[in-house]
């Protein structure tokens, strides 16, 4: 179905979306633990119709809503095997988002500055795991004259285009636990690096930021840098009367109706699609698959199939967790 033809008369976009992970030991392992976070969310103007999850060998799969929000599934496999696949089938709606203002009133930054006063967004406003402001991260804040000017709104936009064009998409540069500096150094890397990289310039200069994990939907007009087969990250910044706004480092847009969000963290370290441990001598090789339509249709299992990534290995108990692109 064109892409076009997938909005209804209300300009709701509807997206099928499967999602196939596969984890292979190089010899059996006793016992895994997992935890998935794929299941996209449902507030604002995206909302889940469907989702299901699966997992061969056959387990038990629970639940629960963590402090974000976000929808988390958990299981152990308590026997012996050398692999592990898990299915993540969902169905989502999307309304076209209202259009931003060209920009912002100059005081924003003054309401921005009250909301601080009063301790609201404080866990997006301060460094966390990934997001740093190391000497290297101030060299780039300089050279781009990240600072308070305009109004924020202009500026967020201003950043997402510098840093889609101050940094090549290179897969395989990094690692999924790569500290910030290893991008900002080589000037190259995925969309959980650029992500990363904005949330901390953005936080220095008061405005909430936060981590964003989902899928883009890929038109070849577009001419996207992300890759296709693979989820993808974003930030949402807060602003004064518009809420949380999403922009796309990586591709150079403001988040809108081919953005499906999954997971919202401080950064990626809250929200990895899989993470988990075994138990067994034994290495690891993650494999993913990821394809997106615009259609309410279930997708075939057959049109996904998994690939192998660059997930770091180890030995008797990993973690287990999949970069985003």
């Amino acid at each position: 179905m064109p892409f076009d033809e997938a909005f209804d008369k209300h300009r709701r976009m509807f997206y099928s979306i499967l999602h196939k992970t596969r984890f292979r030991y190089s010899a059996p392992v006793t016992e895994s633990q997992t935890e998935v976070r794929m299941c996209p969310r449902s507030e604002g103007n995206q909302r889940l119709l469907e989702f299901q999850l699966t997992t061969a060998p056959f387990a038990h799969i629970q639940h629960y809503r963590d402090w974000l929000g976000n929808e988390v599934y958990h299981f152990d496999i308590a026997a012996a095997h050398r692999q592990v696949l898990i299915i993540a089938e969902a169905i989502v709606q999307i309304t076209a988002p209202p259009q931003l203002p060209d920009q912002l009133d100059y005081t924003v930054w003054r309401a921005l500055d009250l909301l601080a006063e009063q301790g609201e967004y404080w866990d997006f406003r301060m460094p966390s795991h990934f997001i740093q402001a190391t000497p290297t991260l101030l060299d780039l804040a300089r050279e781009l004259g990240v600072e308070r000017r305009t109004d924020p709104l202009s500026l967020l936009r201003e950043l997402t285009s510098q840093i889609a064009d101050s940094f090549v998409y290179a897969p395989q540069t990094t690692r999924v636990d790569s500290p910030i500096d290893e991008a900002l150094l080589a000037r190259r890397g995925v969309c959980q690096d650029f992500s990363h990289i904005m949330i901390a310039l953005v936080r220095r200069i008061g405005i909430p930021c936060r981590y964003v994990s989902g899928y883009l939907f890929h038109r070849t007009e577009d001419h996207d840098r992300s890759e296709e087969d693979a989820t993808h990250a974003w930030v949402e910044a807060f602003l004064p009367e518009l809420g949380w706004v999403g922009f796309d480092p990586t591709n150079n847009l403001i988040a809108g109706e081919r953005h499906i969000r999954v997971a919202v963290g401080r950064d990626y370290a809250d929200v990895p699609p899989t993470r988990g441990i075994y138990r067994g001598q034994a290495t690891s090789q993650l494999e993913v698959g990821v394809k997106v339509l615009p259609s309410a249709i279930h997708i075939d299992e057959s049109e996904v199939l998994p690939q192998g990534t660059t997930a770091s290995v180890r030995a008797e108990l990993m973690d287990q967790q999949q970069q985003q692109q």
